[in-house]
C-alpha cells in the first residue's frame, strides 16, 4: 500500500506515465488545476509547495528505489516547481501560460545552481532542481510583470 501510494503520487495521479514529456505532462496538469482553483494567497502556495515537497522527497525516494535512480516517469517534482512558479503572482491567464513555459525553461536548460541540485541524494536531488527552477522562473515573471509590463498586482 505504501509503495503504490508513493508511485500515485510521485507521477501525479499516474499522469507520468505518458509516453512523451512526462514532465511536461506534470507542469501542465499543475498550471491547469491551479487555474482551476479559487485564487491562493501567497502564503498558502508556500505552505502548499512546502508541504507538497516533503512529500514529494519521500515518494521520489519509494520510485527511485523502485525504477532506478531519477525515473522520468515521477513529475510530482514539476507540480510543486508550477506551485513555486506563481506563488505572489496575480492569477492572470497571460501570467498562467507565461509561467508555464518559464518554468519548462528552466527545468530543461537547467541553468547553475539548478543543475547543482539534482546531484542530491534520491528524492532530494528530485525534487530540488525543480524547486530552484521554480524560484528562478517565481523572480523572471515578478521582474516581468511587476517593473516591465507593470500588471496591477493584488493579493
Amino acid at each position: 500500500m505504501k509503495k503504490t501510494t508513493a508511485l500515485f503520487i510521485a507521477t501525479t495521479f499516474y499522469s507520468g506515465y505518458f509516453p512523451i514529456a512526462p514532465g511536461t505532462v506534470g507542469s501542465f496538469v499543475a498550471i491547469v488545476a491551479l487555474w482551476l482553483l479559487p485564487p491562493l494567497s501567497w502564503l498558502s502556495l508556500s505552505i502548499i509547495s512546502i508541504v507538497g515537497f516533503i512529500i514529494g522527497v519521500w515518494a521520489s525516494n519509494i520510485a527511485e528505489e523502485h525504477w532506478g535512480h531519477d525515473p522520468g516517469r515521477v513529475n510530482w517534482d514539476e507540480v510543486v516547481g508550477m506551485i513555486i512558479t506563481i506563488i505572489a503572482l496575480p492569477k492572470n491567464w497571460i501570467i498562467y501560460v507565461c509561467a508555464f513555459f518559464v518554468f519548462r525553461l528552466f527545468d530543461v536548460v537547467k541553468p547553475y545552481p539548478v543543475n547543482k541540485t539534482e546531484k542530491l541524494p534520491a528524492g532530494l536531488g528530485i525534487m530540488s532542481d525543480d524547486v530552484v527552477a521554480g524560484i528562478f522562473a517565481n523572480v523572471v515573471l515578478q521582474i516581468v510583470f511587476r517593473f516591465i509590463v507593470k500588471l496591477p498586482f493584488t493579493f
